[in-house]
C-alpha cells in the first residue's frame, strides 16, 4: 500500500510543475502586455504647446522628476473671452482684464488701438490703472466677460487618484472677484431737491418721475449715496431751498443707502425741517455722514463693513455756512485737529478711509457758455487743490468734494486719489450748462481695496430728470476734465 501512495505522489508533481509554469507564463504576460508589475512603465507627463514658459516652468514644479505616476497625464491650456463653465479636470487659472491711463477718456477697447492698452492680471488690477470695457463688457459689472479667461486642463485615466491631489491645493484654491465678493459703492453729487424742482413736482405729481432715467443704475449698486443739501417740509416752495415731501420717492427710486448732510442749505426751513428730515433717513434706514442733530452726532464718522471691506467714511463742512456748534442740527464742521486725528486713528485700524468735503464754492459755472474755469479745480476763496491734497496727506485714501454745483477735474494723488467735485444730480440749475451735469462715482472695492472707479456723467435740461450721457459726450466730457488735472 505504502508503495502504491509513493508512485501516485511522483505522478502528481510533473502536472504541478506544469500547472505552475503555465500559471507563471500567464501572469508574466498579462502583465507584459497591460504593462503592469514587473513589466509596469512610469506615467508620462504630456505638455501641450498651448501652455505658455511660465506655465510648464510651475507645472514641472509639481510633476517633478522623482514623481512616479501609474497613468499618463495630458496638460493644456485655453483662453476664452467668456468664462468658462469648468468640468473634471479644468481649473481657471487667470482672469487677465484691459487697462489703460488713468487718465484715458475712452472706456472701451474697441475706441483704442492695441498699442493703447494691455491685459494685466486681474489680481495685479489698481484704481491707479483705468479698467476698460471689452464691446460694452465690463467686467467688474459682469465678472463672465470683458475679461480673458485662462484654464487648465489635466487628462488622464487616473485623474481623481493621482492628478487630482497634486494640483487642486495649486490650482482649485485661486479666487477672483465675484459679484458677491465685490463691493459697490456709486458716490453721487449735489441733491437739491427744491425751487424749481418744487414747481415741478405740482405738475408731474410724484419724486419718482425726476429719477426714471437713472434709478435703475444707482439702485444696482450695494451702496449708493448722495448728498443731499435740502430738507423736507411742508413750507418747500419754488422759492426755497426746501423738499417737497414727495421727493422721497426720489431718493427711493435710486435706491438711497447713505445720506450726507454737509451741505449749507439744510437749514433754510429752520431747525425743525432739518430735525424732520434726519428722523425720516433713520426711520427708513437710510445712515447718515456728515450731519446730525447736535455737533457731537454730526460728527460721528459712518463706517461700513460689506464683503471684506471695512470703510471709514468722513464728511465735513468748510464752505459758507450750515454747521452744527452744539445742540443745533447742522453739518459736521471741519477742525484740523480733530479731523487728523480721526484720520490717523481709522487708518491705524486698517480701514480704507473716504473723506467727503463740503469746500468753498467755484461759481464762475455762472454763465451761459461753456466756462472751463472750475474744471481746474480752482476757487477764489481758497487753495482748493493745496487742501484737498493735504487730506491725502492725513492719511485718506480718496478725497472727494460734494459742494461744486459744476464737475471739477480729478488727480492720483501720493498714495490715493482725488474728485475735486461732482456737480449736480439733482437741482433746478437748466440755465447754465455746467450746472446740469454730475459725475457718479461707481467704486468696485474687493479684499478691503479699491479695485476700480468708473465715472458715469450725467445731465439734466428743462425736464429735470436726470439721465447718464450718451457715450460721445461722455467722451468729450471726461477728457475736458482730465486734461487739466493738477
Amino acid at each position: 500500500m505504502k508503495i502504491k501512495k509513493r508512485k501516485r505522489v511522483k505522478a502528481g508533481i510533473p502536472l504541478l510543475l506544469i500547472f505552475l509554469l503555465i500559471a507563471g507564463v500567464s501572469f508574466l504576460s498579462f502583465q507584459y502586455f497591460t504593462k503592469t508589475g514587473l513589466f509596469s512603465v512610469p506615467g508620462v507627463v504630456y505638455y501641450d504647446e498651448s501652455l505658455s514658459e511660465a506655465e510648464i516652468a510651475q507645472l514641472k514644479t509639481i510633476f517633478v522628476d522623482e514623481l512616479v505616476l501609474k497613468k499618463d497625464v495630458s496638460i493644456s491650456a485655453y483662453t476664452s473671452d467668456e468664462k468658462p463653465a469648468l468640468s473634471e479636470g479644468s481649473y481657471l487659472i487667470d482672469i487677465s482684464v484691459p487697462v489703460t491711463d488713468f487718465y484715458e477718456s475712452r472706456s472701451d477697447t474697441k475706441d483704442l488701438q492695441p498699442s493703447e492698452y494691455e491685459y494685466i492680471s486681474i489680481n495685479d488690477l489698481e484704481f491707479n490703472k483705468k479698467l476698460l470695457a471689452v464691446n460694452g463688457d465690463y467686467f467688474l459689472d459682469s465678472f463672465d466677460s470683458g475679461a480673458r479667461f485662462r484654464t487648465l486642463n489635466f487628462k488622464s485615466e487616473s485623474f481623481d487618484e493621482e492628478i487630482k491631489p497634486l494640483v487642486d491645493g495649486v490650482f482649485g484654491e485661486k479666487s477672483f472677484p465675484e459679484k458677491d465678493s465685490v463691493l459697490t459703492f456709486a458716490q453721487t453729487g449735489v441733491t437739491a431737491l427744491s425751487r424749481g424742482m418744487n414747481k415741478k413736482i405740482k405738475n408731474v405729481g410724484n419724486g419718482q418721475y425726476f429719477a426714471e432715467n437713472i434709478g435703475e443704475y444707482l439702485s444696482s449698486f450695494d451702496i449708493t449715496h448722495t448728498s443731499n443739501e435740502s430738507s423736507f417740509t411742508d413750507l418747500a416752495s419754488d422759492g426755497n431751498i426746501c423738499s417737497d415731501w414727495r421727493f422721497k420717492d426720489t431718493l427711493s427710486s435710486i435706491g438711497l443707502d447713505i445720506v450726507e448732510l454737509t451741505g449749507n442749505h439744510n437749514q433754510d426751513c429752520g431747525n425743525q425741517a432739518a430735525i424732520d428730515t434726519i428722523d425720516y433717513y433713520q426711520q427708513s434706514g437710510i445712515k447718515i455722514v456728515g450731519g446730525g442733530k447736535t455737533a457731537p452726532e454730526a460728527a460721528i464718522p459712518l463706517t461700513v463693513k460689506e464683503k471684506g471691506t471695512n470703510i471709514t467714511f468722513f464728511a465735513y463742512n468748510l464752505s459758507t455756512g450750515g454747521a452744527t456748534y452744539g445742540n443745533s442740527p447742522g453739518a459736521n464742521q471741519y477742525i484740523e485737529e480733530v479731523a487728523a486725528e480721526e484720520i490717523r486713528t481709522a487708518k491705524d485700524k486698517g480701514g480704507f478711509v473716504i473723506i467727503d468735503i463740503q469746500y468753498y464754492e467755484c461759481s464762475n459755472y455762472v454763465s451761459e457758455t461753456e466756462d472751463t474755469t472750475c474744471d481746474y479745480a480752482d476757487s477764489a476763496a481758497g487753495d482748493q487743490v493745496g487742501f484737498f491734497r493735504h487730506l491725502i496727506d492725513l492719511g485718506a485714501d480718496l478725497v472727494v468734494g460734494t459742494s461744486a454745483h459744476q464737475p471739477q477735474t480729478y488727480e492720483l494723488y501720493g498714495d490715493g486719489v482725488i474728485y475735486y467735485g461732482l456737480g449736480n444730480l439733482f437741482f433746478d440749475q437748466v440755465w447754465w450748462p455746467g450746472t446740469t451735469r454730475s459725475l457718479i462715482l461707481s467704486h468696485y472695492f474687493y479684499n478691503n481695496q479699491l479695485l476700480q472707479t468708473k465715472i458715469v456723467p450725467t445731465v439734466f435740461d428743462e425736464d429735470l430728470q436726470t439721465t447718464i450721457m450718451d457715450e460721445e459726450t461722455k467722451q468729450w466730457f471726461i477728457k475736458r476734465l482730465a486734461q487739466v488735472h493738477p
